[in-house]
């Protein structure tokens, strides 16, 4: 790797390639959270990280700045898990735009997108023209997404990634993706502590060259696992025995059978609460549930023993309560209820109906975003309007308990120096809390003086990083195991497949690659008016050795590779095509042409005709074609003057006496090269009687 640059930057001065640059911009979740969506541009590969939505905003304005790209230009679109904020927009993106890529996610992520973006249609408050989606689009973007299981390896035209458990919800991933050689671990929203069903986010393998991390909380630590659910339970039990109904806004899925665990669990060993119902309420309550308990192995070791006693799932004192109209709001209660932001559906009903009460309480149990109802109502105003434009008095009790598993300081930091990644890019932050994070990292790595470069681009703002390495070619098959030739020149197909070189012999191409091999047969008919043995004579002089003759006075087999025949004034060359048989049949060409030009006189004494100048000629035009197809045609003069030719490549410089045929240069390995080819083409056409060419 050579060097990184921020596009804001001007401290460093680059000269790259552009092909080596690697950009990663944000298109959502820069300096904000909310509508999840990066996209990484290297060699040529686009990928989209996530496609959300922002909860606080509606229709449009809630998609991430795609108008910024073109989507038929992404190769492949990877979703780290079901929450809105980053899957929301997908149904939008694989049907409404021209993506032609492949999208990706796994198979419990999957499952549960189906159901919540059903919910999400459903309890949207926003009139149809705004809708970015039905639920026939939804049903339809099922077929375009494909699955991927957690640490298996897949290719998509040269970008290979893997999925690693990311531990925030049931089916997270976080993924690392090659290109190249250069590795990107995106971690989506993710949580290094196990929770009472999810297990912990795994530490990839090998380390990334760049860290795309989120930095929800900032320089935040949260409060202790048993510590946070004490409280939980104390604030459910000192609200419903003051007579009051506790609601817990949460979304279908994800921290709601968190929460369920602990509260069946809660009143399970407190008989006197076993009065009190609970309900779960979401019209995809069964269904939410149902994958969760077919998901089982995807959870913590806990889990999969107490399903080996009994389903943990099935809980013993909660009711799914699909509907407001199946509700009897007659005395105390607790009722988990979606969205979890309370900008629509039963939640907001619910909190409407309750507000004004105060012996009912509402608690936050996870992170909110800003432009919503849940995080208006955490500064405790005097008032809060309904969606109907009323206002209300707020005197219900707000208590707010982070049950969100994202990662705080100390785990981001503890995953950092496991990774000891060289850049890490900060996303899915508020900005404050994004540059807190930035801050504290940077400081902590100066003063352990470790090299770690630490990123927080704002939305459409990408960064810039640069890496280059040497090209290196996989020798196989034969030519693996052959001695050296005696000018260390190694003759192969070179094949390039996405972004790994190997060679082989030209037998091995269909053991080695899923390229068919073909013959080209060429046959040109030419005017030809002479006599079969005026040709013959022709040709024996040219190549120094008589023509194989085929059939009597009608075909002639020239150098072993082109046949010539002669019928009714017209010649007729066939041959099979290799660089080599092409120049040879170029030579006959020539031979026909200078044998129509003849006079009648000339062709008499053809024998003792001096073909020395257009020998010389056709050897150098011979010579420049053969070194122009190994060196490039830039590398190889096509006008020389005298008997002076070069090749030049890479700065090095081969001159060629076309006299004596010596080649000079400073680098041997080219010279070695440029001299073995005149070499080859010397003994091929020899011929051309050297002697008289000198």
């Amino acid at each position: 790797m050579l060097s990184v640059q921020d596009k804001k930057s001007e401290e460093i001065q680059i000269s790259e390639e552009e092909n080596d640059k690697l950009t990663i911009k944000p298109l959502g979740a820069g300096q904000e959270v909310g509508r999840s969506c990066i996209v990484m541009e290297f060699k040529g590969k686009k990928i989209m990280l996530d496609c959300g939505i922002h909860p606080g905003l509606q229709g449009l304005d809630a998609l991430p700045f795609v108008d910024l790209i073109e989507a038929n230009e992404i190769d492949l679109l990877l979703i780290t898990h079901f929450h809105l904020d980053h899957s929301g927009a997908l149904p939008w993106f694989l049907l409404k735009t021209k993506f032609k890529g492949k999208c990706y996610m796994t198979h419990a992520t999957k499952a549960i997108y189906r159901w919540l973006l059903s919910d999400y249609i459903k309890v949207s408050n926003i009139g149809t023209e705004q809708m970015l989606y039905t639920e026939a689009d939804l049903e339809k973007s099922m077929d375009r997404i494909e699955t991927i299981n957690f640490h298996e390896e897949k290719d998509v035209g040269g970008i290979r990634f893997c999925a690693y458990n990311a531990g925030h919800v049931l089916g997270a991933a976080m993924f690392m993706i090659e290109i190249a050689g250069v590795k990107v671990l995106y971690t989506g929203d993710f949580s290094r502590q196990e929770d009472r069903h999810l297990m912990a986010a795994e530490i990839p393998p090998s380390r990334p060259e760049i860290l795309i991390t989120e930095s929800t909380y900032g320089t935040h630590i949260h409060e202790k696992r048993e510590e946070r659910e004490r409280r939980f339970t104390m604030l459910v039990n000192d609200i419903v025995n003051r007579g009051g109904r506790c609601l817990i806004p949460v979304f279908a899925l994800g921290r709601a059978q968190e929460l369920l665990l602990i509260l069946d669990e809660y009143w399970g060993l407190h008989p006197e609460l076993h009065d009190i119902p609970i309900y779960y309420a979401s019209s995809l309550a069964k269904k939410c549930m149902a994958v969760y308990q077919t998901y089982i192995n995807a959870m913590n070791d806990r889990i999969k023993r107490q399903i080996a006693v009994n389903n943990p799932f099935v809980f013993k004192h909660i009711t799914n309560l699909k509907s407001i109209d199946h509700f009897e709001d007659i005395g105390p209660c607790v009722i988990m209820a979606s969205p979890g932001v309370m900008e629509s559906g039963l939640s907001r009903e619910l909190f409407e109906m309750w507000c004004t009460d105060s012996k009912n309480g509402v608690i936050i149990a996870g992170y909110v975003v800003q432009g919503t109802l849940a995080k208006a109502i955490l500064s405790e105003p005097e008032d809060i309007t309904t969606m109907t434009g009323q206002k209300l008095p707020l005197k219900m009790s707000v208590d707010y308990i982070s049950f969100s598993a994202h990662t705080d300081y100390q785990q981001t930091r503890e995953f950092i120096n496991i990774l000891k990644p060289p850049h890490i890019v900060l996303v899915h932050g508020e900005q404050n809390e994004m540059q807190r994070l930035k801050s504290a990292l940077v400081r902590e790595y100066e003063e352990n003086s470790e090299d770690i470069k630490v990123y927080n681009p704002r939305n459409t703002v990408g960064v810039d990083f640069y890496f280059t390495g040497e090209k290196t070619a996989k020798v196989m098959g034969e030519i693996a195991v052959e001695k050296p030739a005696e000018d260390n020149v190694l003759s192969g197909v070179l094949l390039k497949k996405n972004f790994s070189y190997h060679i082989f012999a030209s037998e091995d191409i269909p053991r080695y690659s899923d390229m068919l091999l073909s013959e080209i047969q060429q046959k040109q008919l030419h005017r030809f008016t002479s006599s079969f043995t005026v040709l013959q004579n022709m040709l024996s002089h040219l190549t120094g050795s008589v023509p194989e003759i085929i059939i009597p006075n009608k075909k002639l087999r020239v150098l072993n590779s082109v046949d010539v025949s002669v019928d009714k004034n017209f010649a007729t060359l066939e041959w099979t095509t290799t660089p080599e048989n092409d120049m040879y049949a170029d030579i006959v060409v020539q031979v026909l042409m200078k044998i129509q030009s003849m006079s009648h006189g000339d062709m008499k004494n053809v024998a003792s005709v001096p073909f020395t100048e257009y020998d010389h000629m056709h050897f150098k035009e011979c010579l420049i074609e053969i070194l122009q197809e190994m060196f490039g045609e830039e590398s190889v003069p096509k006008i020389f003057k005298g008997e002076k030719l070069f090749v030049a490549v890479d700065g090095k410089k081969a001159n060629i006496n076309l006299k004596n045929l010596e080649v000079t240069c400073e680098d041997e390995v080219l010279q070695r090269m440029v001299q073995a080819a005149i070499s080859r083409l010397h003994n091929t056409v020899t011929p051309l009687n050297i002697t008289n060419m000198k």
